[in-house]
């Protein structure tokens, strides 16, 4: 089972050209995701088959041009399958395919802040990760996200591509150190009642200091803190995350 907390703040808008748009914003996201992962003996294509499933728990404050906003509760569930491949002692991959779906509460299209998105999203992932205790760590995954349309507001989402990356060093003692972030790139148009919305891709990169802990008895405890830069059509801010991982 892993658990995460993300701790979010972002307090400016940027356009198409990166530019801060003139209004007060200030948004303030708590996030804490139980995630259970379930391993089967099941051999498919040559990997083990997995699935799983988490469901976020969001703290949301907006604070735009005077105007506030707070909701608490239940954010969007993700689950899925996966396909896990040991190469080697030290190289893994994974490929699989996740529904994002509308769960999360008290959606209404007229207010600031909502705790889900109120609309389907369909995810590929591959993921690589190269761990070495005492020398490299690499860990990269992949993302293509396809938007379906929501239903309230008849406005479609267009279609996105991100990488999360962490590159560090084992110390031999159960610590690694490094950085990591992501890159995040919109790569097709909103729409918003069948018609095309121009100028309004979003694309974001994030880097920042990252540490981690893996103990003996197979827990581990990471940390990592992430700053925005080249944000286009997108809130932008920095965000801290806690990993807790423990095996059942």
């Amino acid at each position: 089972m892993l658990n995460y907390m993300q701790e979010t703040i972002r307090r400016m808008n940027c356009d198409n050209s990166g530019d801060k748009l003139d209004v007060g914003f200030d948004l303030r996201v708590t996030t804490l995701v139980p995630r259970f992962i379930w391993v089967t003996e099941q051999q498919v294509l040559g990997g083990t088959l997995g699935f799983h499933a988490l469901v976020p728990l969001n703290d949301i404050r907006l604070n735009l041009d005077g105007q506030r906003d707070h909701k608490r509760g239940i954010g969007d569930a993700h689950l899925g399958p996966v396909i896990g491949f040991h190469h080697s002692d030290k190289l893994h991959t994974a490929m699989g395919v996740d529904l994002i779906l509308p769960t999360g509460s008290e959606y209404d299209k007229d207010d600031l802040v909502n705790l889900g998105t109120n609309f389907v999203t369909l995810q590929a992932i591959y993921a690589l990760t190269y761990l070495d205790p005492a020398g490299l760590n690499v860990d990269m995954r992949l993302m293509h996200e396809y938007n379906f349309k929501n239903p309230d507001t008849d406005y479609k989402s267009g279609r996105e591509l991100h990488a999360d990356y962490a590159v560090g060093w084992g110390l031999g003692n159960g610590w690694v150190l490094g950085v990591g972030g992501y890159v995040y790139k919109q790569i097709s148009d909103d729409k918003l009642d069948g018609h095309l919305v121009a100028d309004n891709r979003g694309r974001a990169f994030a880097i920042g200091p990252s540490v981690q802990y893996s103990s003996a008895s197979g827990w581990s405890l990471s940390g990592k803190w992430q700053d925005e830069i080249g944000v286009r059509n997108r809130a932008d801010g920095s965000a801290f995350w806690l990993k807790f991982s423990v095996p059942l």
